[in-house]
């Protein structure tokens, strides 16, 4: 336990280019999927917006409240947001199928803020399954927001590819390799990221899928 009390009263913080690359890239699936649903520019942005900030908040305002959350009160968190959505209208009007683009941006946002909401929660001085399930929600919470808005079953709760589980496994190499292995929090960080965008695109690509609980009649109505 000593180790574990050294990792808790010591901890790493991640570097902000973490949160703000997270930030930029579910901006820019938030913009490609306005586009695809033809909402305007002010929808784009809205989208942009929601899914680029909404895990953030959702992990500062939930659980993790120290005053008004980095997100509105850093700047460059809004100019990630700003990048993310143009980079989504430059791609969007040059694209005929936002499928690739949007599943490997989701992915690669999806691992990174996994890890930076474990991270600020180990920090924080959470126990290290409440970690887990913080970092969780920093990263499907975004995605959530997009999915409702543009009324589409949310891909978290959809059955089918690994979505949250693969979050959750980068959270869990995080972890590990920080508090197990000792290696350094940004090292830690990529090997984690690469891992869950592995998880998440491997499961696409090989069909691994969750079954769902129906109903008898198959649709989940008794």
């Amino acid at each position: 336990m000593p180790h574990a009390a050294r990792f808790l009263e010591n901890p790493f913080q991640l570097h902000i280019t973490f949160d703000l690359a997270a930030t930029y890239l579910f901006a820019v699936t938030g913009a490609l999927a306005a586009i695809s649903k033809r909402y305007d520019f002010v929808g784009v942005l809205v989208l942009a917006f929601v899914t680029g900030l909404g895990g953030a908040l959702l992990r500062d305002g939930l659980f993790l409240q120290f005053g008004p959350p980095a997100v509105v009160t850093d700047g460059r968190y809004l100019v990630a947001v700003a990048l993310g959505a143009a980079t989504g209208v430059f791609f969007g009007k040059r694209l005929h199928r936002f499928q690739i683009p949007f599943l490997l941006a989701d992915a690669v946002a999806l691992g990174t803020y996994g890890v930076v909401g474990a991270n600020k929660s180990i920090a924080a001085g959470l126990p290290m399954l409440t970690a887990l399930l913080v970092g969780a929600v920093n990263a499907v919470g975004g995605g959530l927001l997009r999915d409702l808005l543009v009324h589409d079953v949310p891909l978290v709760f959809r059955p089918g590819e690994f979505y949250a589980l693969a979050a959750m496994a980068g959270e869990v190499v995080f972890i590990g390799l920080t508090r197990g292995a000792g290696l350094p929090g940004t090292l830690s960080a990529l090997i984690a990221i690469a891992a869950a965008f592995a998880v998440r695109i491997l499961s696409v690509w090989l069909g691994w899928r969750t079954e769902a609980l129906s109903g008898e009649d198959g649709t989940g109505e008794r």
